[in-house]
């Protein structure tokens, strides 16, 4: 089984980003306190970014709670 690449060495996704909020900035900076750091790291941002696209993907949008 072929592994990953770790994050770092792989090449930037320039055409995707992901703005971080200010609810998955506080997310990221929890789980660097709870791992023992100051400040997020890269896999913890882009943990806060990926809970971020997910719960985008699945809260309805504002046309479908209308009706």
């Amino acid at each position: 089984m072929a592994t990953a690449k770790k994050p770092w060495k792989r090449k930037n996704p320039a055409t995707t980003h992901t703005k971080l909020t200010a609810a998955s900035k506080r997310a990221a900076k929890a789980r660097a306190k709870k791992a023992g750091r100051a400040y997020p790291n890269l896999v913890d941002n882009m943990h806060a970014a990926k809970l971020q696209k997910q719960r985008a993907r699945k809260s309805p949008s504002k046309k479908q709670r209308a009706t």
